[in-house]
């Protein structure tokens, strides 16, 4: 049963987190409304990321997963080479076929786009061009006022907003900014490469310079990455500025030497080449105050080395909707839900950065003994077993918290 002394909420964002939570509230009575301070869907924004057995499982208990498989592509492989094209090893990515959903690579626009229209198919609303300035609390509910003058009240506010959040900052003025990590990403999609499809697997390149990731999907287009190591953080601004051949020229002459096939993706037609910092969240110790709380990026984000952003976001969302649904009581709700997440999320934004960490050794020195230890390494410890804990937790819908 819905807690009866809230009908309404205020979903801040409509990400990833903010389409998923308000799904959620919907099933357990709440009607939530959407409000994304950007005047566009995003459809088109970003690169592509990994939607993991974990977070499909929350889509699947929320009949929402099956427009996201089906646009993406099946990655149950990561397979690793050294910059000389010596294969490394492979490491799983999600639960094998028998045990579960497998992952699956996906344009961020596109999962953005699934995710929001399920909403909207369900009658949620979506507000856009309302960025969130201020927040005004009382004994009967919260109000959020936005940068264009109008403002939305309800029962609870939630903060979806992602690694800058605006809802942490305003509940704690006092928390923690986003660590930058010392590395760069870019990335795009390519077309008319010579090169064959890879089913299920996506190729992790540890070259002399950089790091690259790619996958060819069905249709000849290659996802690909580049991580590289930056000391000195760019403003986005100036890396928006830079043009797309510029990139693609400095992209080239830092895999130069790299084995086949980075140089012919970097070369391949591209639409554009988007560069971004790499960031995640030092710990945040304040995720609610009163009526209002923050979930997904907002509280924690993670660098995307493990490839969990998105699947941490929407097990945000369906648990603080099982706890507000079995606690009622907002305050006993937003307890319940950081006691039993925060363990979990700092404990893979630790693990995400320690991976960043060995794909920018730039000494001969280190490149050789990485490689030479990789194999060994992929082979006795990062095993299925060993990465179970990512892979096999689960929200419990059907279950009632006590």
């Amino acid at each position: 049963m819905a807690p009866t002394t809230y009908s309404k909420a205020v979903v801040i964002g409509s990400g990833i987190a903010g389409p998923v939570l308000a799904m959620a509230l919907q099933e357990i009575g709440i009607e939530p409304e959407i409000y994304e301070a950007h005047h566009g869907d995003g459809d088109h924004a970003g690169l592509f990321l990994n939607a993991a057995s974990n977070g499909l499982d929350v889509l699947r208990q929320l009949g929402a997963e099956r427009e996201v498989v089906e646009q993406g592509w099946p990655c149950p492989r990561l397979q690793m080479f050294s910059g000389t094209g010596k294969r490394l090893g492979e490491v799983s990515n999600g639960l094998p076929p028998d045990k579960g959903l497998g992952s699956v690579l996906v344009k961020r626009g596109t999962l953005q786009r699934a995710l929001r229209e399920a909403a909207e198919a369900r009658g949620i609303a979506v507000r856009y061009g309302a960025r969130l300035t201020a927040l005004d609390q009382d004994a009967t509910g919260v109000t959020a006022h936005f940068d264009d003058a109008t403002a939305a009240r309800g029962d609870l506010l939630i903060g979806c907003d992602g690694l800058h959040s605006r809802t942490r900052h305003l509940i704690d003025p006092g928390s923690p900014t986003p660590h930058y990590t010392g590395m760069l990403c870019f990335g795009g999609f390519a077309r008319g490469t010579s090169l064959e499809p890879t089913p299920g697997t996506l190729n992790l390149m540890f070259g002399k310079r950089a790091f690259f990731g790619w996958l060819v999907a069905g249709s000849g287009e290659a996802y690909w990455f580049s991580n590289v190591a930056s000391p000195v953080e760019p403003s986005r601004d100036k890396l928006a500025a830079t043009p797309t051949e510029a990139w693609q020229a400095d992209l080239l002459e830092l895999h130069r030497g790299d084995a086949s096939p980075v140089e012919e993706i970097l070369s391949a037609e591209q639409d554009a080449i988007v560069a971004y910092p790499l960031y995640d969240m030092p710990p945040v110790p304040t995720w609610y105050r009163g009526r209002v709380a923050i979930i997904g990026d907002a509280a924690h984000a993670t660098s995307p080395h493990a490839g969990q952003g998105a699947s941490l976001a929407v097990e945000d969302a369906l648990l603080l909707a099982q706890c507000l649904r079995d606690l009622g009581d907002a305050g006993r709700a937003f307890a319940r839900f950081e006691n039993l997440r925060r363990k979990r999320v700092e404990k893979i934004v630790k693990f995400a950065r320690q991976m960043g960490h060995n794909k920018t050794i730039s000494s001969k020195f280190g490149l050789r003994l990485r490689d030479a230890t990789l194999p060994f390494i992929l082979k006795h410890f990062a095993t299925p077993e060993a990465r179970a804990w990512i892979y096999t937790y689960q929200v419990d819908w059907g279950a009632r918290l006590a």
